[in-house]
């Protein structure tokens, strides 16, 4: 089946008689749903509710792992440190592998079924991940296909919210388990519907410039974020992108013309006429 080892994700150890509570409280995420056998989203926010890390979570032994971009562990480790105070908690980097394997319904148990996707793609760690191959082009292509974004990859820190990479369409995000860092802006925005960003999948008909303007009869609607030749992800005003469908305008990133879609396994919608807004982003 195919595979990638994924050599730009690092993994911290979360162990400790409070590990569960301490984490619960600072994510985006329930871990109260985090069972053996998955990994999930979460993300650590500012107060001001913008994704400061986002990372996968799983359960190994009676600690809990995070699976991070690389470039962003020992930011993330000294963030926790701040936080932990008198919690029975200790915050350590493994050096375990990381890979990506998909295609196939079941795997061994080292095998952990990745939340963010909506069947067929496993995570895996240590001596399994060692083992994995090396088709990081074709888990990316997989990834972009579906609008699966990452942070330091696809987006810088502190400047999106959870909303903009539909952490509240996958269950990165908990808007019941109570209050985290940044909850109370990421609910309300929630509650009153103020998401305009989103991630979308891009299909140009020729090779696309991640970092591009994403157009429409010379109004700006966004970003390319990632691409992989003609498939790509980009962060688009929705209620602008519904206004340029209705008026029949075509959509361009640097004269190259591209068609946006929602990602098939997200539950938002465009706006209809009379939505727009400013909204929080």
């Amino acid at each position: 089946m195919p595979s990638a080892r994924l050599t730009d994700r690092a993994v911290l150890i979360l162990s400790g008689a409070d590990a569960q509570d301490f984490l619960q409280n600072l994510v985006t995420a329930d871990l109260g749903k985090l069972t053996p056998g998955e990994v999930r989203p979460a993300a650590l926010l500012t107060p001001q509710g913008k994704i400061l890390f986002d990372f996968l979570v799983s359960q190994t032994g009676e600690a809990l792992r995070l699976d991070v971009a690389a470039g962003a562990r020992g930011d993330l480790a000294k963030r926790l440190t701040l936080y932990k105070l008198r919690a029975k908690v200790e915050i350590k980097p493994s050096d375990e592998a990381v890979a990506a394997l998909w295609g196939e319904d079941s795997l061994g148990p080292e095998a952990l079924i990745d939340r963010r996707f909506p069947d067929g793609v496993f995570r895996v760690y240590g001596a399994a991940a060692e083992a994995a191959g090396e088709d990081a082009a074709g888990f990316e292509r997989l990834r972009l296909s579906l609008g699966i974004a990452e942070a330091e990859r696809d987006f810088p820190a502190s400047d999106v919210f959870p909303h903009d990479v539909l952490l509240d369409q996958n269950e990165g995000v908990s808007f019941r388990k109570g209050c985290y860092v940044g909850q109370e802006v990421v609910s309300r925005m929630q509650h009153r519907g103020t998401a305009r960003r989103r991630i979308m999948v891009l299909r140009a008909e020729r090779h696309l410039t991640p970092g591009a303007s994403i157009e429409s009869s010379g109004k700006s609607l966004g970003t390319v974020l990632s691409a992989s030749e003609s498939l790509g992800i980009g962060m688009i005003r929705i209620d602008r992108l519904a206004d340029a469908l209705r008026a029949g305008q075509t959509l361009s990133a640097d004269g190259v013309p591209i068609e946006a879609e929602v990602p098939a396994w997200a539950g938002y919608t465009l706006p209809d006429a009379g939505e727009a807004g400013d909204g929080e982003a």
